[in-house]
């Protein structure tokens, strides 16, 4: 029988384990099928602060979160021995110290067949997960749900940080630039740039107002007939909401997406031949009251719950 989360009905919500959705905490992911790993960083970070606090209230508030979706019909639980691996131990004094220890800790865990899903965190940490993740898979196609396109040469001279991770991933050839998809994109930039360069390289961009008012479930259709079955890795930012549904985070941006247009689009990714999946930039000082961290481990629970093999309706 997989491991369940601990449920409610055993013993109280706001006690036990600070595990996501409580579920056991182990220290390899020899066996697993899904490990959640926290990377509690904001050395990253370019405006506000407080991503390293993103994991510890991304588990507390995942405790809220039952194992099965009444509305999807989603088990994942039933299908999938899923546990915490914890936290990684990154330098909070150096962030290239820290990206080498995401690489070399991610390799290690990689030695076994299970898909990592990342609680952040700042976005920084997408860059060394990816090395990681392609290294066992080869290139990737990429889902990339933010208000930004993090795709910077550099910034204050460093080049790797959370703005320019795809421009990085590109260079390297991780990922594949038709098959990378940023969904979301909005605000201010210095130049055109800042905007149409990644769009030369064959990324797929999709700017907040061409999704207002809109269902994107067909925009997920769209997307999962192009990847088609190549190894994929989603990574949402969940400055990619609407400030009104997020306040918590380092760089939001008005005019975002909606909440169930977050739950279309990941629903409607369902088939995918997905390879890892994180959920980044939950700045907890700036939403005293925890809903920024709820709506991110409950957009996990929905990531979880399309991975191959769930029961689903």
């Amino acid at each position: 029988m997989p491991n369940q989360p601990i449920s409610g009905n055993d013993l109280a919500r706001f006690s036990g384990p600070q595990s996501f959705m409580r579920l056991p905490e182990v220290g390899s992911a020899e066996g697993l099928d899904v490990g959640f790993i926290g990377i509690p960083m904001d050395i990253g970070t370019s405006w506000r602060s407080g991503t390293r606090m993103g994991p510890k209230q991304l588990r507390e508030q995942s405790a809220m979160i039952r194992p099965y979706n009444i509305q999807t019909g989603a088990a994942p639980f039933d299908a999938l021995q899923c546990a915490d691996l914890g936290d990684v131990a990154i330098n909070t004094f150096s962030l290239s110290d820290s990206i080498r220890i995401i690489t070399e800790t991610y390799a290690a865990h990689l030695k076994h067949d299970f898909i990592p899903m990342t609680l952040g965190g700042d976005h920084t940490l997408t860059l060394p997960v990816l090395r990681a993740v392609a290294a066992k898979h080869g290139p990737l196609a990429l889902v990339h749900v933010d208000a930004h396109a993090d795709v910077n040469d550099e910034m204050f001279g460093e080049r790797e940080t959370h703005g320019t991770v795809f421009r990085r991933a590109y260079e390297e050839g991780i990922i594949t630039p038709d098959k990378v998809f940023q969904i979301g994109l909005r605000g201010t930039g210095y130049t055109a740039d800042d905007f149409n360069e990644a769009a030369g390289w064959g990324f797929n961009q999709f700017l907040a107002p061409q999704l207002w008012h809109k269902s994107l479930t067909p925009l997920a259709a769209e997307i999962k007939a192009k990847i088609g079955d190549q190894p994929c890795y989603i990574t949402y930012d969940i400055d990619s909401l609407d400030p009104a549904y997020a306040p918590g985070t380092g760089t939001p941006e008005i005019g975002g997406l909606t909440t169930p247009q977050a739950m279309e689009l990941i629903r409607g990714l369902r088939g995918l031949n997905i390879v890892g999946c994180d959920l980044v930039e939950v700045s907890p000082p700036y939403d005293p009251s925890g809903n920024t961290a709820l709506t991110g481990a409950n957009i996990m629970f929905e990531m979880l719950s399309i991975l191959p093999g769930v029961p689903y309706r």
